[in-house]
Order: C-alpha cells, then sequence, then structure tokens
C-alpha cells in the first residue's frame, strides 16, 4: 500500500504528491531580453515520484528539465525562461499557464523511462496536477545615487548655494595657487620682476614731474619772449624726448 502525504505548506501550491513553490510564475518584463524564475518541486512522500510540466504557450517558454523523477523526501529545482519579446504585450495580465503533472512510479524508473501515457488516469497510476499561472511584474528600478558625507536635516536649498558659492571662489583659489607656486619655483625672478616694477613706476613719476616742470618754463618763457620759445626750453624738450623713448624701449 502506497503512503502520501498531503503538503500545506503556505508558500506552495499543494498537491497530494508534489508540492509546487512558488503559486505564480513572476517574470520582471523587459523588452528584448530573455527573463528566467524557478520553479521548486517538493516531494515530502516516501515514493518516486515522476513529473512533467506543460504550457499553453510553448513558443514563449523554455522549461528545464520538462519532465524527471523526483526522489522520496527531496527537492527538484525546474529553471522556467521566456524568450526575449520584441513587443509589449497587449494585455498586463498575461493568460499564459503551466501545467505540473506527477505520477507515483516504480523506484526503478528512471527519467528517459518516463512518458506521457505515466500521467494518464486510463494508465491505473496515481495522477495529480498543479495549475500556475504567468504573472508579469514591473523590473526593479535601480537605486538613487545617495551623495555621502552629506548631514542629515541640511535643506537642498543651502546645499546648492554652499556649491555655489565653492564653485565662485575657486578661480580666485587657484590663481593665488599658481602664483605662489610660481614664486616658490622661481624667487629670484619674482624679485626680478618686482624691482623693475618699482622702477618703472619712479621713472613716470619724474616724467610727469619733469612734464610740469616744462610747462612752468614754458609759461615764463612765454612771458619774457612774447610767446617764442628759448633754447634752454628745446633742449628741456630734446632730453625729455629721449628720456620718454629710453623707458618706453625698456
Amino acid at each position: 500500500m502506497i503512503r502520501r502525504e498531503q503538503l500545506v505548506d503556505g508558500d506552495m501550491s499543494a498537491g497530494e504528491l508534489l508540492g509546487v513553490e512558488p503559486p505564480e510564475l513572476k517574470f520582471p518584463f523587459e523588452l528584448r531580453k530573455q527573463i528566467s524564475c524557478s520553479l521548486q518541486l517538493s516531494n515530502k512522500t516516501d515514493d518516486h515520484i515522476a513529473f512533467k510540466v506543460k504550457t499553453t504557450n510553448p513558443k514563449k517558454y523554455c522549461v528545464r528539465p520538462n519532465n524527471g523523477v523526483v526522489l522520496p523526501q527531496s527537492n527538484t529545482d525546474i529553471i522556467v525562461t521566456m524568450q526575449a519579446q520584441r513587443e509589449p504585450p497587449a494585455d498586463i495580465q498575461c493568460k499564459d499557464k503551466f501545467l505540473v503533472q506527477s505520477a507515483v512510479i516504480d523506484p526503478a524508473t528512471t527519467a528517459k523511462d518516463i512518458t506521457a501515457e505515466m500521467f494518464s488516469k486510463e494508465s491505473g497510476n496515481k495522477v495529480d496536477e498543479v495549475k500556475l499561472k504567468v504573472v508579469y511584474i514591473s523590473p526593479p528600478q535601480p537605486p538613487s545615487p545617495v551623495h555621502e558625507g552629506s548631514d542629515e536635516g541640511s535643506s537642498p536649498r543651502a546645499s546648492v548655494s554652499e556649491n555655489s558659492n565653492v564653485n565662485a571662489s575657486e578661480p580666485v583659489v587657484q590663481e593665488r595657487a599658481h602664483f605662489a607656486h610660481r614664486e616658490e619655483k622661481h624667487p629670484d625672478a619674482m624679485t626680478l620682476i618686482s624691482k623693475l616694477t618699482e622702477e618703472k613706476n619712479s621713472a613716470l613719476q619724474h616724467t610727469n614731474k619733469l612734464r610740469e616742470e616744462i610747462q612752468l618754463l614754458q609759461r615764463d618763457s612765454s612771458k619774457r619772449n612774447g610767446g617764442g620759445f628759448s633754447l634752454m626750453f628745446v633742449i628741456i624738450i630734446s632730453l625729455l624726448g629721449v628720456l620718454v623713448g629710453y623707458l618706453i624701449k625698456a
């Protein structure tokens, strides 16, 4: 006499012979991508159980293995793969279904010996069937990026303001760092540049002073000579031109 135990696990479809988990085949649907999900058959009896998996849409799904033998008190994993789909489904409620057939067999029977007649009630075997639905679900979303080091409770406006201030000050900081680096690398050149700048400023001041004195001499000469130019004035103008030309070349 064959002993059978009915499975009552809440997470699986319980048949008299095999427990099937999960009770629904859930596929995260994505276009042009093969999607697989697993199916587990559990035999909690002391009998050898043959199984066969059928589907209403065999061109759309690939089942490996689609038949076999589950030993007593053991499990068998099955991979169901949905072929890549080129178009989105017309109805989000998928109408595809699967059927898991099981039958008690002789312990000497192997997977190669399994035939369709074994799952027929006319064969005299104890036959059981479990139906499964196919459900489309949304694919998992990628995690949103998290900015490390941010303080809790800080507002987005404050962060934007701080970033703006930092970005605005970057050119000034870079320029200062550039000059500091040049000064450290070429201290003699920086000293010479500073000295030449001071000499140039001093020469410009001296030129302005000479220009003022020439204007005064020009006024005095005009008063004395009635608007003519004296020889001294012409000499001073010539010297001033030579000096300005020298400064410009320097």
